[in-house]
Formats: C-alpha cells, structure tokens, sequence
C-alpha cells in the first residue's frame, strides 16, 4: 500500500482470452507490470519500392509485433498461507497463458470420434479471441506467438513459485478479424484513439514551435 493517500491507482496490464464456455481459464492480471515493452510496427505497402505511382498506397494498417517479460511471484500469497499457492504454487497463472495456445479437449475428443465414424471433413479448432489490455487507451486482439517460461524457484513439492515469462504478441487487425467481430472493432476503435492522440501531438508541437519563434523574435 503506497503512503501517499492521493497517489492515483497503479492500473495492472492483462491477457485476457474470451472463452465463453470457460471465461475464467485464461484471464492473467499482471502481479507487476514490466518495465518495459517493445513495439515492432512494419508497414503493409503495395509493390515493390519503384513501382511508379504506388510507393506511397498501403494495404492495411501495419503488422505489429509486441515482446515484454512478466515477472510471476508466490511470495507474498505464500506468506499469507494461502490454499492455492501453498498447494500449487504459480501453476494456475502459468496455465491459463498456456492455455491460450491449447485446443480445448473436449473438441479434440469430439473430433476424434467424428474421424473414426467416417466423418471426412473436421474443422480445426479456433482459439479464444485474445486481448492484450495495457490502460485503457491500448486494448488489442492479439495471437500469441511465443511464450518463454523460465522457472526460477520451487517449493518442497517441486511446484514453481517464482517465474519470469516471455510473451511474444503479434497485434491481430480488422484485415484479420473483419471490421464487425468483436476484435475488428477494438482494433478500430484503438486505431481511431490514436489518430486523435496524433492530432493532439502535431498540435501541440507546432503550438510549441510558433511560441518559441516568438520568443526568439523571430515571428
């Protein structure tokens, strides 16, 4: 608990998955934000850089790439004593990131059996429609495209209660998702955000620009 009363509340980042048929496996709330995030942004453009006349048009909005490390912590849960975490240490955080990367079982069974009755056509499994939430002006559809454990300690029953994860995003677009879907309209909304956050900036930097020309008398 901070000492300062009126210190604004520290938001937490998330990875959310949307499972309606079980909406509680993968939601991770972040026990410590990162200290930091790194952003790949590449440009979807059309043809090669000396096609005449389409060296500025672009497909899409741009792919973007997100790598942080999470850092996940039984410390304080197992000074408290409490029944999850002396019982199973991280294991239920580290599973619900992992699940994210998982068929559900029970459409692997169902499936299995719809092959050996002779149905010839299975449609493979969909994850859940992921979000990365990081405040409220970046919540984002994204596929998780790696995930790095490393289990840095234990308790006497070898369950991990200490581990820094490795999360490796890619942003998904309408492109990806269609403009209607749920994640096609967050990424809008999102691009939409940004635009305005654009404007605000160039605004102000040439607010900022013209007050110190004057200042200069040079306007």
């Amino acid at each position: 608990m901070t000492s300062f009363p009126n210190s604004p509340r520290l938001q937490k980042g998330a990875i959310i998955g949307l499972d309606p048929f079980n909406p509680l496996a993968s939601v991770v709330i972040f026990q410590y934000n990162p200290e930091t995030m790194t952003r790949t942004i590449t440009p979807q453009t059309t043809g090669g850089d000396h096609d005449k006349g389409e060296a500025l048009r672009l497909k899409g909005p741009p792919q973007e790439a997100i790598k942080l490390d999470v850092e996940i912590d039984a410390t304080d849960q197992l000074e408290r004593a409490d029944g999850i975490a002396t019982s199973l240490g991280i294991h239920p955080t580290l599973a619900s990131l992992e699940m994210l990367l998982y068929p559900k079982s029970a459409l692997v069974i169902a499936n299995e059996v719809l092959l050996n009755i002779g149905v010839i056509e299975i449609i493979p499994p969909e994850a859940p429609l992921t979000l990365f939430v990081w405040g409220i002006k970046r919540i984002l559809p994204v596929r998780l495209t790696d995930l790095s454990i490393t289990e840095e300690a234990f308790d006497p029953n070898l369950n991990p209660i200490r581990a820094k994860v490795g999360l490796g995003l890619r942003v998904l677009t309408y492109q990806d998702l269609g403009l209607l879907s749920t994640g096609g309209t967050l990424f809008m909304a999102h691009q939409i955000v940004k635009e305005v956050m654009a404007t605000i900036g160039g605004a102000n930097n040439l607010a900022g620009a013209v007050s110190g020309s004057i200042k200069l008398g040079i306007g």
